[in-house]
């Protein structure tokens, strides 16, 4: 049966929990040759007890903003709520429940010829989470075109809080918002302390219409918090006796979306339902197909193997973003070799 923690990680030995102390003194190594005085947190969990929780230049208890790794979040909610029926499916159409995303004509967008057009009138739900909904972006049909982008994410947030009136349009940063979801639906089960904020994107012109496709959540947390997010991701949404998130949605989420391997080059098949997959085997060539994490700008990852009862966590990565190259892999090939053995 999984473990998992109380108020505090039970802590365990390498040696206690099946781990080589000389691999995981070679992952040390590593980082220290090449670190310098770069601040890092770095935590490994195995079987749902901690055996790594190492820092340098940050205090393990200051919670840190994790950046975009709060859309691997977003989709557990999602996830959730179709669970409970206040939505029929992921490929419901979001205009039929918020369509107030279609409301940012010409010139009220964040740039130059990016607004709503009419084709956006179709954008699903599974498109939103899955970076296929070409929102905004000409040219890009609905469900076929791979585009990271934080804009679609925050008009899902924002329909989804909206279906429970925690979002008001009026006052962004005043309304509960989707954080309100995420405490009530994620953090409280986990028994995490996260705190969150609001605020609009930079560098957008006055007429942006943000309280719209900006105002976008964020989370702050310690790694050890962060971890617990990983371990329920390891368990495919199982946190005790409770099953939090759909497990299906969960095995779904983390591997690569069909349309994005329908419609998409090769070098686009990393990506699921709000997870980088490695499905397809373009993350980690050489580790797990089952593979996946989270990711968020500065470098702040939650790598997740499920059939090794592996977890590790980066906040921060010390090398910042690292241009898609799939959570440092050299750095988790190390890692998986110390606590499983030799690459799968």
């Amino acid at each position: 049966m999984p473990v998992y923690p109380g108020d505090q990680w039970e802590t365990v030995t390498p040696e206690e929990a099946g781990i080589d102390q000389e691999g995981l003194d070679g992952v040390r190594a590593w980082l220290d040759e090449r670190v310098d005085d770069r601040r890092y947190r770095f935590a490994v969990v195995k079987a749902g007890k901690l055996v790594v929780d190492w820092s340098q230049g940050v205090d393990p208890s200051q919670k840190l903003s994790v950046a975009s790794t709060w859309k691997s979040m977003l989709s557990n909610v999602l996830g959730m709520i179709v669970e409970e029926g206040k939505l029929p499916s992921a490929d419901a159409e979001v205009y039929d429940y918020w369509p107030m995303y279609m409301d940012v004509p010409d010139g009220e967008g964040p740039k130059e010829n990016r607004y709503a057009f009419p084709k956006d009138r179709h954008i699903t739900f599974r498109q939103l989470i899955s970076n296929s909904s070409g929102y905004m972006k000409p040219g890009e049909e609905p469900g076929t075109v791979f585009h990271y982008q934080s804009y679609g994410m925050c008009i899902l947030s924002h329909a989804l809080a909206s279906l429970y009136g925690y979002y008001d349009i009026e006052d962004p940063v005043g309304s509960d918002g989707f954080a309100r979801l995420l405490r009530e639906k994620l953090a409280d089960p986990l028994g995490v302390e996260w705190t969150y904020s609001a605020s609009p994107l930079d560098n957008l012109h006055d007429k942006a219409r943000q309280n719209i496709f900006s105002y976008g959540t964020r989370i702050q947390t310690t790694a050890l918090d962060l971890a617990r997010t990983g371990w329920l991701w390891c368990n495919y949404g199982k946190w005790g006796d409770t099953q939090l998130v759909p497990e299906g949605w969960m095995r779904d989420s983390t591997r690569v979306a069909p349309h994005i391997n329908e419609h998409c080059g090769e070098k686009d098949w990393l990506y699921g339902n709000g997870f980088w997959s490695n499905s397809e085997g373009r993350l980690w060539r050489d580790l797990p197909r089952e593979g996946f994490h989270s990711w968020g700008a500065g470098g702040h990852y939650v790598v997740v193997f499920p059939e090794q009862e592996l977890v590790i966590v980066q906040n921060p990565d010390p090398f910042g973003v690292r241009g898609g190259e799939g959570a440092n892999p050299e750095l988790i090939t190390l890692t998986y070799e110390a606590c499983v053995g030799s690459s799968a």
